[in-house]
């Protein structure tokens, strides 16, 4: 997986132009929006001097009209920017040797049946909202990412809980696999109770005593079923790398390997890549976020196919 300092120097020379160019169509639209409040607040002025029920609302619509038009142009906005920034972004991940091409598609998402198939969270998932498609391959493994949020009802108050907010990704393996792993973060045990309750009632089982870091074991908990060859699926190797993803980016990781099929999910609790109307996006740190969760996806994606 191609590093940081890499990606920085792609920035400058091919990211960084098309942001310059997003950023002027931006200024544009905040000038139109500028002359826009003016001659919309003078329009309403008028009609408060003019004293005449019939002409102000006759006046309302027109308006009505023009702020729709606005609101379009700056939903227009954020919907080109998001795609352009993204493809960039991808063409230089898939440069890589061991990777197939990336395709990315803005509204489409992972299913919730996906979502809860993968094993890390046991919830009906109610709310269930995702977007920023990604599909291709790695090696021998082919995957699909997206970004997703999901939430579920509180049962003592009338309100919406956090299930997870993130990047979610499931990957098959074409060889044969058998067992199954499911790697949660430590620090939300709290939380994964109902859903570590579930997976011991497919008989999976605590196999804290089989994994030799103890570093990892500090950060992650790990639960298989029966006749399961653990360390096989879960490899030091693997164990190492996962741990040092962690501590890069500062996100939990969830992790399963259930028989041919592995899923990953990393934190992030903000929107990522989505542009701002009314600041510069001309930000490093703006396009950074995104590369740096998805390289830490499939970098662990690779490991595994490195090692299997």
């Amino acid at each position: 997986m191609k590093q940081l300092d890499e990606f920085r120097i792609y920035y400058n020379h091919t990211i960084h132009p098309e942001l310059l160019r997003m950023e002027r169509k931006r200024i544009r639209l905040l000038r139109l929006l500028f002359f826009s409040a003016i001659f919309v607040t003078a329009i309403l002025i008028l009609g408060l001097v003019i004293d005449l029920l019939v002409v102000s609302l006759f006046m309302m619509i027109p308006i009505g009209f023009y702020v729709t038009f606005l609101l379009y142009r700056m939903r227009q906005f954020v919907l080109t920017f998001k795609p352009r920034i993204m493809n960039l972004i991808l063409d230089f991940i898939d440069d890589s040797i061991n990777y197939g091409t990336l395709k990315y598609d803005a509204k489409k998402f992972i299913p919730s049946t996906t979502f809860k198939a993968s094993k890390l969270f046991e919830t009906p998932a109610p709310y269930y909202k995702g977007e920023d498609y990604i599909t291709g391959s790695i090696g021998s493994l082919d995957f699909e990412l997206c970004e997703l949020d999901v939430k579920e009802y509180s049962p003592v108050r009338n309100r919406l809980n956090y299930v997870f907010k993130g990047v979610f990704l499931r990957a098959e393996f074409n060889a044969p696999i058998t067992g199954q792993v499911v790697v949660w973060p430590r620090a939300f045990r709290q939380y994964l109770i109902k859903t570590i309750k579930a997976f011991t009632w497919e008989r999976g089982s605590d196999v804290s005593m089989e994994i030799l870091n103890e570093e990892f074991l500090e950060h992650f908990m790990v639960y298989a079923t029966p006749h399961t060859h653990v360390v096989r699926l879960l490899t030091e190797d693997m164990q190492d790398a996962v741990l040092e993803y962690r501590k890069k980016i500062d996100k939990e990781i969830y992790l399963s390997i259930l028989d041919n099929e592995i899923y990953i999910a990393v934190t992030e609790p903000k929107d990522i890549l989505e542009p701002n109307i009314f600041i510069s996006n001309l930000s490093f740190e703006l396009v950074r976020a995104f590369f740096e969760d998805v390289q830490v996806l499939l970098s662990i994606l690779e490991d595994f196919d490195r090692s299997h």
